[in-house]
């Protein structure tokens, strides 16, 4: 399944992303949520290993569901992004709702590697 192998590249790069643009994550995080540091590390930490996990055929399937978790977790910061304007980056507010509803397909693409 090469789309898989994608799909947890794709995952792994955005979590390492998280340490190396540690600002730009800082700013999008609800502010009215604690230690936004902590969520940032924590965020890329576990994008880090569920994306790693769906690599491996006996793991895939727990990457897959913390995956999901994770997307639905960020709802929070996407919607913050569109109604903050220093979170919003200085983009567009279509591509922010384009962005929060990419959200749903990338939970359907990561509940494929459910049925493992």
């Amino acid at each position: 399944m090469w789309h898989q192998y994608i799909f947890a590249t794709i995952f792994v790069v955005a979590g390492l992303n998280h340490f190396r643009s540690e600002k730009l994550y800082l700013k999008i995080i609800p502010n009215a949520f604690p230690n936004i540091s902590a969520i940032n590390m924590w965020a890329g930490i576990l994008e880090v290993l569920f994306g790693a996990m769906l690599f491996f055929l006996p793991t895939a399937k727990i990457g897959a569901y913390g995956i999901i978790g994770l997307l639905v977790a960020f709802f929070a910061t996407h919607i913050f992004m569109i109604q903050n304007k220093q979170a919003s980056l200085g983009l567009p507010k279509i591509l922010l709702y384009i962005r929060f509803f990419l959200q749903f397909g990338l939970i359907y693409w990561a509940f494929q590697y459910t049925k493992i």
